[in-house]
């Protein structure tokens, strides 16, 4: 395999980025059919600025519905998730017999982003009601996995931080990527040591399968093979 497409360095190019976007998006939706598709958001202003070039963009996975914790969801169990669609909205007697924001279907947007400064990806998201209204932090903390949560009260702004989306310029939260390098470093070799490197295409299904878990979206072992 051409060495240009093999990761060593836990990094990505931008170039590199968008053919693992593309990858990951095709097996996300052979193999996680239970989930509506990322969709590829393409940057043209920013495409057209340089020739034989990469398109640039971003992945994007958005209203994906996540009932209250108040159903009582077991801790060991990954986040209750569904696709909008009114007939499940309407299968929640007591969220439509108590609309408050706590008992209400919270909706999540979902943003795979390239950073330039890293040179890694970022999972960017927020959550809101159906009215639109934003969730805040604690709000949201409520319907992360339980192993996020005691991340979040050991140390809540390194491990989730809020600033402005790059492309929106409206406020997200996102996962700081400050340690994806090091620990997809890793993972690169130890693929090295059973005599392959990880494939710049599947470095998105790679680091999805980790980091996808700590909102709740995990990943099918089907997409990493």
């Amino acid at each position: 395999m051409d060495s240009a497409r093999e990761v060593s360095d836990g990094r990505l190019t931008v170039e590199g980025f968008s053919v693992a976007a593309r990858t990951f998006a095709d097996r996300w939706k052979i193999h996680n059919q239970a989930f509506p598709p990322w969709s590829w958001i393409p940057l043209i202003n920013r495409t057209l600025l340089v020739s034989n070039k990469q398109e640039e963009g971003y992945l994007s996975l958005e209203k994906i519905i996540i009932l209250s914790s108040l159903d009582e969801i077991p801790e060991d169990e990954s986040l209750n998730v569904a696709t909008d669609c009114s007939e499940k909205e309407e299968s929640i007697d007591h969220t439509i017999l108590v609309p408050t924001l706590e008992n209400e279907p919270h909706y999540y947007d979902f943003h795979i982003v390239y950073s330039a400064s890293y040179k890694v990806p970022v999972l960017y998201f927020r959550g809101y009601c159906s009215g639109g209204q934003p969730l805040a932090l604690d709000v949201i903390k409520k319907d992360l996995p339980s192993c996020s949560v005691s991340l979040l009260l050991e140390s809540k702004w390194t491990f989730i931080t809020q600033e402005e989306h790059p492309y929106l310029n409206r406020p997200w939260f996102k996962l700081h990527p400050c340690g994806t390098e090091e620990w997809i470093k890793l993972l690169s070799q130890s693929s090295s040591s059973s005599g392959c490197h990880m494939p710049v295409e599947l470095y998105l299904v790679s680091w999805f399968s980790v980091v996808g878990q700590v909102v709740g979206l995990r990943t099918p072992l089907q997409m990493l093979n």
